[in-house]
């Protein structure tokens, strides 16, 4: 009873099985998709870390005009003013709203950074390995792939804004050029995130366990 408990697992790939990645459904290799969700079946996506550091790197380069530039601009007939990504969430703290100036920075600032740093950690971990168990790191790839919709939450204010409050010659509100490039920022993370192959993860782990024990038996 010890050995089978500690007998390893075979994988869907070492039992000569493909899993869907969307569903997980498992099918032998003569499928070439799905027959549940239609989602083409691979084994393992060969470039897989190639297209996520080109994502991650498209993601930096528009993220760091996106905090240069206002992401805000505001006519009136006195004065045109523009704002910052932080600097807008100052000025709203000043105003007293500070839940919602710690709102802007989580969402603009805390998460677009973490998911800079997390995938980057996952890429450089698929193929280098690490200490931090499997099952973390999948869970921190499944939390990177499901927040990444909010952080356009400054660029839904400012559309909101620019379409709520024009008052012809009086005041307007309109997207500065860091709104775009904020955007695609969020876009290309998002689609770096997707281009990981999460199960990378597990072969690495499950390469560094066999070796482990081929070494003590030694």
């Amino acid at each position: 009873m010890e050995i089978a408990r500690n007998a390893p697992r075979l994988t869907a790939r070492e039992a000569g099985l493909v899993a869907c990645r969307n569903c997980a459904r498992v099918w032998t290799p003569d499928h070439d998709r799905c027959e549940r969700c239609g989602s083409r079946l691979m084994s393992r996506d060969a470039g897989s870390i190639q297209r996520v550091w080109a994502w991650w790197i498209a993601g930096m380069t528009c993220y760091i005009p996106a905090n240069i530039y206002p992401m805000l601009v505001t006519d009136t007939l006195t004065h045109e003013s523009a704002s910052t990504i932080v600097g807008g969430a100052v000025e709203i703290a000043n105003h007293g709203s500070y839940g919602i100036a710690a709102i802007i920075l989580i969402a603009s600032v805390l998460i677009p950074v973490g998911k800079f740093i997390a995938i980057a950690f996952l890429a450089v971990t698929a193929r280098r390995g690490s200490g931090v168990p499997p099952e973390k790191r999948q869970h921190l790839y499944e939390i990177v792939e499901f927040i990444g919709r909010w952080s356009m939450i400054d660029v839904f204010v400012v559309a909101i804004l620019s379409a709520l409050v024009q008052l012809s010659s009086v005041a307007s509100i309109h997207p500065g050029p860091a709104a775009l490039t904020f955007a695609l920022s969020v876009i290309f993370t998002m689609l770096s995130a997707q281009s990981f192959d999460s199960r990378l993860i597990w072969d690495k782990a499950r390469a560094r366990r066999i070796a482990a024990r081929h070494k003590k038996d030694d």
